[in-house]
């Protein structure tokens, strides 16, 4: 339950017209509902109203400040809530709908709640591609702040069941339309001073933004938040996390990788897609294991690479 509040039943249905209809009408009183996208299952509520995003914030147990992404139908959507300048619309125009979120600055009479941007003059915002998120972006009409559908500073759900793990009780409606396809949250980017800068990686990489703009591609510096997923301590499963494992100790879970296996291999071909969409999923089972820690074998940085070695990192805090 959202703390203070009483506890709700938490639905979960097949994705199809019943269930996005049924969601369509929670958000439209104001409420979060989970559903998946191409990334990760994400808790969305009307980005437009205020209360609806608190809750959100509530259920979640979310820091204040950090910001939501804000999904909508199309680039013409997203147009009227930020500034697109023409490397921005590049990328939509490339990456949309799909993995990329873009932060811009807010238009003038942009009508997203301030609590959802955590009163920063900038808005993150994304087309996703997945037809769960699409269907209810269209049965609501609204702009839908969604991050991952997970308490606060806990695993990502790649799953329906993942979500109801950390959520059970605190949101009315989960729709399920099985395991999410890239696994890991959208990349982020702004772009600033003649670059496009990474403030998260994920699955649309440095290689494929620099292709795209001709444009260098640059990580953020310093700890100011300026979009969701910087906070150094994310992720956490619960129990020491031990990276860079060459083998595995009795007492703890083993997330294999490549030749290395364990108790739960991300890839045992070496492929850092099937990783990526495997990472939460096995850091979930680490969690709910007998054994007290968890250890995680060498992921090389190459591509996909680096948002895993990203979310691993936090979740190592």
């Amino acid at each position: 339950m959202a703390d203070g509040q009483t506890p709700l039943t938490t639905d979960i249905r097949p994705f199809g017209a019943e269930a996005i209809a049924r969601a369509g009408g929670l958000v439209g009183e104001g409420q979060p509902v989970a559903v998946p996208t191409e990334t990760v299952y994400g808790l969305a509520a009307d980005a437009r109203n205020a209360e609806a995003v608190a809750r959100i914030y509530a259920a979640k147990g979310r820091p204040d400040f950090n910001p939501l992404i804000v999904h909508v139908t199309d680039l013409a959507a997203a147009e009227r809530l930020g500034m697109f300048g023409e490397v921005e619309r590049q990328l939509a125009e490339r990456f949309w709908p799909g993995p990329l979120t873009i932060v811009v600055p807010r238009t003038a009479d942009c009508p997203v709640a301030s609590i959802a941007t955590a009163g920063l003059g900038t808005i993150a915002l994304r087309v996703p591609g997945h037809r769960a998120m699409q269907a209810l972006l269209a049965a609501t009409g609204a702009p839908l702040a969604a991050p991952s559908a997970n308490a606060s500073g806990k695993v990502s759900p790649t799953k329906a069941e993942h979500v109801l793990a950390s959520l059970d009780g605190r949101i009315a409606l989960v729709i399920d339309d099985g395991p999410t396809t890239a696994g890991v949250e959208s990349t982020i980017v702004r772009v600033k001073g003649g670059a496009v800068e990474m403030l998260r990686p994920g699955p649309v990489t440095a290689e494929m933004l620099g292709d795209a703009t001709g444009l260098p591609v640059a990580g953020v510096k310093g700890s100011e938040i300026v979009a969701p997923g910087m906070l150094a301590s994310h992720y956490a499963p619960g129990k020491p996390v031990r990276l860079g494992a060459t083998d595995f100790e009795a007492d703890e879970f083993g997330i294999g990788f490549g030749a290395l296996a364990g108790d739960y291999s991300l890839s045992e071909a070496g492929d850092l897609t099937e990783a990526a969409a495997r990472l939460f999923d096995a850091l979930h089972a680490g969690a709910a294991s007998a054994k007290t820690k968890i250890a995680v074998a060498a992921i090389p940085m190459d591509g996909l690479g680096a948002a895993i070695n990203d979310r691993l990192s936090r979740a190592a805090v």
